[in-house]
């Protein structure tokens, strides 16, 4: 046997060098060999039961961890199977390696055989490959160049012969390996001047941050107290400014109230690395006429791809934030209070967040409101948890009136508004956050879509708390379509009731049917394990609910398509 590395033996050992965090994946034949060398290089491995549980945890592990996470396939079927989560984290610009075999090339006749760098690029993914024994390292260092400064998913191919291909100088190459850090953009010093001149300016601004803003918490803060604005973010990073009060919360279809009021009535909106689409500015009525719009942001192509724009800065939200701070500072010597008044503190305060809005009681005596469900469990739960949400009828519930302590406390995997995809978010966010109860908001059509995976959890004895919000449909279009089409017509989106907890349990869980509040003291067994460190199965909650007739976020959601 030859004492030179093979190419897979190489490519693992480079990825570990540059600090992968987490491996997920399912092996076959074709990704055997590599993931058993990441994982003698230490990188802790995860087996998923389908490839597209494996994309979504990597996904959502690379989001709540800060580090790049890696998805293993094999070749053509492997690959295509993940693709909806690759899709999802390309949407989103996860940071995240997808190292896939792949076929020989001389193997044209091969079953596997499939164009695996146009379906990277069909969904919006950087396609990369190993290309030779001798380019091994440099192919995997620029794959994760990419991933990280240009906040790319990039699905790095990786062909049976060329893996299995020896090379003489892996050692040193290896050795040499520079761990490449983010590169951060500065801002043009007259874009700042243009920007600190709207904000002094304006009498009512409102900050806006979003996925790009995640890291630059502090500094937008900073600004916005000296500015007199008010703060808001999208909902993927809900939480990051929690403990302001005048922190509006998330902005869009989950608004309350209150912040949707606060946010029209704006004079000036100033987007952090957010991409002020139509979810988080609801179709651009949350933009009052005659407002001014800005946008900042590290691609120029996202500078008003969304809406029209009075100001486009291309440049990191942290160093834009601290720049513009600056910059008005001479034009504003002194704090001004503007929009952050004591009046608006207490209405924020009173009604920000729908668990503090008053609403009727829908609950039947045999369905549970849903507002009243996660309001409960809000209270029961305890607050240092990271919640992972489905998509659905249902998800407003846990978005909103579930709290998280922090940015890093919310996971969203909706850039592809994929239902069935929550279960591997909350998995991966969990293994990501492993000091904070996992808890996943679902609908009952997504929970049982991405079932397969409550064995993962089961089996990497994760204390998983899952609300299943249970409608015994495909409650989204069921509201939708209601109003023009009969009960006959809505058959293909409606299903007898079926038992999850049972389910539940014969995965290994344990399972809580809930119809009443009552019901819900059933689950304090549970959580007095969780609190005593000895809980070591997941919870399923399965949540008979009553109907919401539609919820507020789901017209918003249907509009546009």
């Amino acid at each position: 046997m030859s004492e030179q590395p093979r190419v897979s033996t190489l490519v693992s050992r480079t990825l570990a060098k540059l600090g992968v965090g987490h491996v997920f994946g399912v092996v076959g034949s074709g990704n055997f060999d590599v993931t058993s060398a990441l994982m003698a290089e230490g990188i802790p491995f995860t087996a998923a039961r389908h490839e597209g549980g494996a994309a979504t945890m990597a996904d959502a592990y690379s989001r709540m961890s800060g580090k790049v996470g890696v998805v293993t396939t094999h070749q053509g079927c492997g690959l295509s199977n993940a693709i909806t989560g690759i899709g999802e984290a390309a949407k989103s610009r996860t940071p995240m390696i997808v190292l896939t075999a792949d076929t020989q090339a001389a193997a044209i006749r091969s079953n596997f055989k499939i164009d695996q760098d146009s379906l990277a690029r069909s969904v919006g993914a950087v396609a990369e490959r190993i290309h030779s024994p001798a380019t091994a390292v440099a192919d995997t260092v620029r794959a994760f160049r990419t991933a990280v400064n240009e906040r790319r998913t990039v699905v790095l191919s990786l062909p049976l012969d060329v893996q299995n291909a020896t090379t003489p100088t892996a050692g040193d190459e290896v050795g040499a390996v520079v761990v490449p850090q983010q590169l951060k953009v500065r801002p043009d010093a007259a874009a700042m001047e243009q920007l600190a001149a709207l904000i002094a300016q304006a009498e009512r601004p409102v900050f806006v941050a979003g996925r790009g803003g995640r890291g630059a918490g502090e500094q937008i803060l900073a600004l916005a107290q000296h500015a007199g604005a008010l703060v808001a973010t999208s909902a993927v990073a809900s939480g990051l400014f929690n403990g302001d009060p005048h922190n509006l919360g998330i902005s869009g279809g989950f608004s309350s109230p209150v912040t949707a009021e606060l946010i029209s009535g704006a004079d000036l909106i100033v987007g952090w690395g957010c991409a002020l689409n139509m979810w988080t500015m609801r179709h651009g009525r949350l933009i009052s006429a005659g407002a001014k719009v800005v946008q900042i942001d590290v691609e120029d192509s996202a500078l008003g791809a969304n809406r029209p724009i009075t100001l486009g800065v291309l440049g990191d939200s942290a160093l834009a934030a601290v720049d513009a701070l600056e910059t008005l500072r001479g034009l504003q010597p002194e704090p001004a209070e503007k929009y952050r008044t004591e009046a608006n503190a207490l209405a924020i305060k009173q009604g920000s967040r729908w668990r503090d809005v008053e609403t009727e009681d829908l609950s039947t005596a045999t369905s549970i409101d849903p507002r009243v469900l996660t309001r409960e469990l809000d209270s029961m739960l305890p607050a240092e948890r990271i919640v992972a949400v489905d998509s659905g009828n249902f998800m407003g519930y846990p978005s909103q009136y579930l709290a998280v302590p922090d940015e890093f406390g919310f996971c969203f995997t909706q850039a592809f508004q994929a239902i069935g995809l929550g279960l591997y978010t909350a998995i991966g966010a969990a293994l990501a956050q492993p000091h904070r109860l996992p808890i996943l908001g679902a609908g009952d059509g997504g929970f049982l879509m991405g079932i397969s995976e409550l064995e993962t959890a089961a089996r990497l004895q994760l204390p998983l708390v899952c609300i299943v919000c249970n409608d015994a449909a495909y409650g989204a279009e069921v509201h939708h379509f209601a109003a023009e089409h009969s009960e006959e017509d809505l058959s293909s989106v409606v299903f007898p009731d079926t038992d999850i907890a049972a389910i539940a349990r014969g995965f290994g869980a344990e399972g809580v049917t809930v119809r009443t509040l009552a019901d819900l003291e059933a689950i304090r067994p549970w959580i007095a394990g969780y609190e005593a460190g000895t809980q070591d199965r997941p919870l399923v909650i399965d949540a008979k609910i009553a109907s919401d007739g539609g919820s507020w976020w789901l017209a918003e959601a249907f509009q546009g398509h």
